[in-house]
């Protein structure tokens, strides 16, 4: 943990507070210049877009995954198991490839659009490569087995007997799943959302790729900083923007969890 984890952590807090090189790289003086160009509206609007995409992402991915976790969970042993690899199964190829199929799949003269126009659906292709749908759609596919996964665990963790019970008493199936599966499988959906919410804000190569570029998170602004304007300082302050995000989100899982627990103990 220490070589792998806290030390690049500590070498980037470092980098956050000195100056940027001429010719890039960082040097002396001491400073908290970058940290100040965190007002700037550059910085601000993409932070906006990032929060907004990343968020779209991660509620589509609640509202499909909720229900698929919700089914693998009920279904017998054997086909369980085939359901949860049918969910890991796009992890064995590469990701950079199955981003490049969602070019094709979303082209004008892709199968999507001519399935939607075969079907009347609509009257022309749609435009929808290199726009922000895109990039969401592409975010949602990537990272919808990270919503999947933690939620099937929260789920296949609870006692039947409780579902069972308040069915006796009288309750309808979305009584109790609203009073009992959701709020007890919180943390899972907590842990999920934060899995898609995480990576989706720092994501870079959706928004190339299917974005053309246009919508811009902020993974491309932290890789522009090092990559191509050479600003290590500030770059470094987008890095620890984004461990402060996720240090956040997981104190909320862990106040949930932890409440979620007192409330099954009592």
């Amino acid at each position: 943990m220490a070589a792998l984890s806290i030390a690049p952590l500590l070498l980037i807090a470092v980098y956050s507070v000195l100056t940027r090189g001429r010719f890039g790289g960082v040097e002396r003086p001491v400073n908290l210049d970058s940290y100040a160009r965190l007002a700037e509206p550059t910085f601000f609007n993409v932070l906006v877009d990032s929060v907004q995409v990343a968020s779209l992402a991660t509620l589509l991915g609640l509202v499909i995954g909720f229900p698929t976790a919700y089914v693998i969970a009920a279904l017998p042993p054997q086909w369980r198991s085939i359901a949860l690899l049918a969910v890991v199964l796009p992890f064995w190829t590469n990701f950079l490839i199955r981003t490049y199929a969602w070019i094709v799949l979303l082209n004008t003269a892709g199968p999507v659009n001519r399935g939607l126009v075969n079907l009347g659906l609509l009257a022309e292709p749609w435009t929808i490569l290199y726009t922000k749908p895109a990039v969401v759609i592409g975010l949602l596919y990537a990272y919808l087995p990270l919503m999947i996964l933690p939620i099937y665990a929260s789920l296949r963790g609870l006692d039947p007997e409780l579902g069972e019970g308040a069915t006796d008493l009288g309750a309808q199936p979305l009584r109790v799943l609203r009073d009992i599966h959701i709020p007890l499988a919180m943390p899972g959906i907590i842990t999920g959302s934060i899995f898609v919410f995480v990576p989706s804000l720092g994501n870079f190569v959706v928004p190339e790729l299917l974005g053309g570029g246009k919508t811009i998170l902020l993974g491309n602004l932290l890789r522009d900083q090092f990559l191509k304007a050479r600003d290590w300082p500030f770059g470094s302050v987008l890095a620890m923007t984004m461990v402060a995000i996720l240090v956040a989100l997981f104190l909320v899982q862990a106040t949930v969890s932890r409440r979620v627990s007192e409330g099954v103990r009592r």
